[in-house]
């Protein structure tokens, strides 16, 4: 796996909506990518992860999967599964859930708060940090991949923000 990239830093105003839809425009038409999704409770995942979805054409609502772990979505691109470990109790659970069988080659992964699922998750391509910054959001994307980095070329922000 090459170095991780110097990570991007981009304040957000107002909150990740406009990320999650650059990002969602700087997808490839096909194949996988796995996201690590940090941030303290209100950062603005869950935010991010539904305006992403939302420019991928999903049209119905996205809630977070605080309780059931796991949400899937059905998209033109492949099946996303959107995660969210905050109320794991034990990180084998995953293994419960059978998490492998979510890597498909083509599914988009976005997994909230995966430093709690120790080893069964799966190694990111794409980290995202989200920081409150007043009434702002910073957002600090590092690429963990090859695929991460390719994702981090083709986003375009405005140049004032990055």
């Amino acid at each position: 796996m090459p170095a991780p990239s110097s990570p991007y830093r981009w304040t957000i105003r107002p909150p990740c909506a406009r990320l999650g839809a650059a990002l969602a425009a700087a997808l490839p038409a096909h194949g996988g990518l796995i996201v690590h999704l940090y941030g303290e409770l209100g950062a603005g995942k869950t935010t991010l992860v539904r305006s992403l979805l939302h420019a991928l054409g999903h049209h119905g609502a996205v809630r977070s999967p605080t309780y059931a772990l796991v949400e899937p979505y059905t998209l033109a691109r492949g099946p996303a599964y959107h995660f969210d470990l905050y109320r794991l109790a034990d990180p084998e659970e995953l293994e419960y859930i059978g998490i492998r069988d979510f890597l498909d080659a083509d599914a988009l992964l976005l997994i909230e708060w995966p430093q709690r699922g120790g080893g069964f998750v799966p190694a990111a391509d794409l980290v995202v940090q989200l920081d409150h910054a007043g009434t702002q959001r910073h957002a600090t994307l590092t690429a963990a991949s090859a695929t991460g980095q390719a994702l981090l070329t083709a986003l375009e922000l405005p140049a004032a923000q990055v």
